[in-house]
């Protein structure tokens, strides 16, 4: 996915991030603030998940949300 898209959509989606990932707190989101990389490491970070499952969780959350 474009991580521009991703960037620019993120105030607009933050609430479904949340809806999915209710472990992450505005402030979580507001410090990745639509950065891919941030934002996957936050996943990592608070449900304990490996790289490449973090990365299988977003890509099919931005699949859902962009398709």
């Amino acid at each position: 996915m474009n991580t521009d898209i991703l960037e620019g959509k993120w105030r607009q989606f933050k609430g479904r991030i949340q809806s999915n990932w209710g472990k992450l707190t505005d402030d979580v989101l507001d410090e990745a603030n639509g950065d891919r990389e941030r934002f996957l490491g936050a996943l990592q970070e608070h449900y304990g998940l490996a790289r490449d499952r973090a990365e299988e969780q977003l890509t099919t959350f931005e699949k859902s949300v962009f398709h």
